[in-house]
C-alpha cells in the first residue's frame, strides 16, 4: 500500500539516512565552538647556562575562559641563578611562587563576545539541520507517492491492454469458423488477426512499463534491512475509491502550511543567527574595559637578605582599549541590519509562495476530480457502444472495422480515465507536500 511505501521512506530510504547525518555534523560544529572555552595549560622552561649571568626559570599555569567573557588563571614559577639586575622580578624564593587571578569585562564582552556568539550560532546551526531534514523528507515522500501511483497506473494500462487483447483472441475462433462455413468474408478474419497482433504488441509495451515502474518504486520500497523490494504483478492494487479519500480544505491547508513548512523555520533561524552577529557588532562599539585582580605568594627560603619576595602580593588593575572611530563595528552593524531586512523580505515572499503552493495543489485536486468523473462517464458510454457493436457484428449487422473502432474508442476512454486518476492522486501527494504533512515526529 501507499502507507507501506511512506513507512519505508521514513525507515530505510538511504538519502534520508544521509540527511539525518547532518545532525551529527552540526553537533560536531557545536562541540568545536565550545572549544573556545577549553582550559589552556601553559608551561615554559627558559635557561641561560652560559654567559656572565646564569639563569634558570621554569613555569607552569592554567587559564580558564569563563562563559561571561572573562577568565581565571593560576600558576607556579621558580627562578634561580644569577639574574640580571634589571630582571630581579624573575627571581623567586627557593620554593617558587604561586599566583592566581581573574579578569572580568566591565563594558565590551560582558553580555556577548566572539566566543559566545560563535557558540550560540553553532547551536542555531544544529537547529537548522531539522528543517533541512524535513524539507528533504517531504520531497522523498512525494517522490515515493508518485512512484507508487505511477506503478498502479501502469498496472491499469496493462489490464486494459490485456482485456482488449482477450476480446480479439476470443473472437478469432468464431470468425474463423464463420469464414470456413462461408458466412463471412476472409478479410474479416484477417482484420481480426491483425488486431490480435497489434494488441499483443501493446500488451508487451504495457508490461515493459509496468516492470519499469515497479523497478523505480523499489527505490522507495525497501525491506527491514534497507534492500530494494521490486513488487510483483500479483501485488498490484487498483485505484482506491475516491469516496474514501479525505476532503482537503483550502483554508485549513494554508494555515497548516504556514505553521509547518520548513522554509519558514529555516529563515527564522537564519535571522536569529544574523541577530547574534548584530548584537556582537553592537558589543564592539563599547570600550574594552577590563578589571584584573591577582595575587601571588613566594614560598621557601628567602632569595635575598631583604626578604622582599616573602610577603603576599596583590594587584588590582583597570585596562582600557578602544578604537576611536570604531568603523569595523559600525560597518558590521550596517551589514547585519541589511541582512536582517533581506531575510524579512524573503520570509514574506516565501509565505506568499507557500500560500500559492497550497492553492495550486488544491485547484489541481478539484480539477482532477472533475476529470475523473467526466472521463469515467465517457468510459461507460464508450464501453456500452463497443459492446453493442460486438453484438451487431455477431448478428452480421456490422463488420470488424467498426468493431475495431468502437473498441479503440473504449480503450482510449479507459486510458484517459486512468490518466485522470493518476493526476488526482499525484495532486493529493502535492497537497500533502504543500502543507508539510510529513516530519520526523510522525
Amino acid at each position: 500500500s501507499l502507507e507501506q511505501v511512506i513507512d519505508s521512506v521514513y525507515r530505510s530510504y538511504p538519502m534520508l539516512q544521509s540527511a539525518l547525518l547532518s545532525r551529527n555534523i552540526a553537533a560536531g560544529q557545536q562541540t568545536g565552538a565550545w572549544g573556545a572555552f577549553d582550559t589552556r595549560l601553559k608551561g615554559a622552561s627558559e635557561n641561560g647556562p652560559v654567559g656572565f649571568y646564569e639563569t634558570y626559570r621554569q613555569s607552569v599555569g592554567v587559564v580558564k575562559p569563563t562563559y561571561w567573557g572573562g577568565e581565571v588563571f593560576g600558576g607556579y614559577r621558580i627562578g634561580r641563578g644569577d639574574m640580571q639586575p634589571w630582571y630581579q622580578e624573575r627571581v623567586t624564593d627557593d620554593g617558587g611562587e604561586f599566583k592566581a587571578g581573574v579578569q572580568v569585562p566591565l563594558a565590551r564582552n560582558r553580555s556577548i563576545d566572539d566566543r559566545r556568539a560563535e557558540l550560540w550560532k553553532a547551536g542555531l546551526e544544529r537547529q537548522l539541520a531539522e528543517p533541512d531534514i524535513q524539507a528533504q523528507l517531504i520531497d522523498f515522500v512525494r517522490g515515493g507517492s508518485y512512484a507508487w501511483w505511477d506503478w498502479v497506473a501502469a498496472g491499469e494500462y496493462h489490464r486494459i491492454a490485456t482485456r482488449i487483447l482477450t476480446l480479439a483472441e476470443d473472437r478469432t475462433a468464431r470468425v474463423r469458423s464463420q469464414v470456413e462455413a462461408g458466412f463471412t468474408d476472409p478479410p474479416e478474419l484477417t482484420d481480426n488477426l491483425r488486431m490480435v497482433s497489434i494488441r499483443q504488441a501493446k500488451v508487451a509495451d504495457t508490461r515493459r512499463k509496468l516492470q519499469q515502474t515497479a523497478a523505480k518504486l523499489s527505490i522507495y520500497l525497501r525491506d527491514g534491512e534497507g534492500r530494494p523490494l521490486v513488487p510483483g504483478e500479483a501485488q498490484l492494487p487498483g485505484f482506491p475509491r475516491l469516496s474514501d479519500q479525505p476532503v482537503q480544505e483550502l483554508s485549513a491547508g494554508v494555515e497548516a502550511a504556514l505553521a509547518r513548512r520548513p522554509e519558514l523555520k529555516l529563515l527564522d533561524l537564519l535571522r536569529r543567527q544574523v541577530q547574534i552577529d548584530y548584537s556582537n557588532a553592537s558589543n564592539q562599539l563599547q570600550p574594552e574595559l577590563n578589571a584584573v585582580l591577582w595575587g601571588s605568594q613566594d614560598v621557601g627560603a628567602a632569595a635575598s637578605s631583604k626578604g622582599d619576595k616573602s610577603d603576599l602580593e596583590a594587584e588590582a588593575s583597570l585596562l582600557l582599549d578602544v578604537p576611536v572611530e570604531r568603523r569595523k563595528a559600525r560597518g558590521k552593524m550596517t551589514e547585519t541590519q541589511a541582512k536582517m531586512s533581506q531575510l524579512t523580505a524573503k520570509r514574506r515572499l516565501t509565505a506568499d509562495k507557500i500560500t500559492v503552493d497550497v492553492q495550486m495543489a488544491h485547484a489541481a485536486i478539484v480539477s482532477a476530480l472533475e476529470q475523473v468523473q467526466e472521463t469515467g462517464e465517457a468510459l461507460r458510454l464508450a464501453e456500452d457502444l463497443a459492446e453493442r457493436e460486438r453484438q451487431n457484428e455477431e448478428a452480421g449487422l456490422s463488420d470488424m472495422l467498426k468493431v475495431a473502432l468502437r473498441e479503440q474508442y473504449a480503450v482510449e476512454s479507459a486510458e484517459k480515465n486512468v490518466d485522470a486518476l493518476q493526476l488526482y492522486f499525484h495532486s493529493l501527494a502535492d497537497f500533502r507536500a504543500a502543507v508539510a504533512q510529513d516530519d520526523l515526529s510522525r
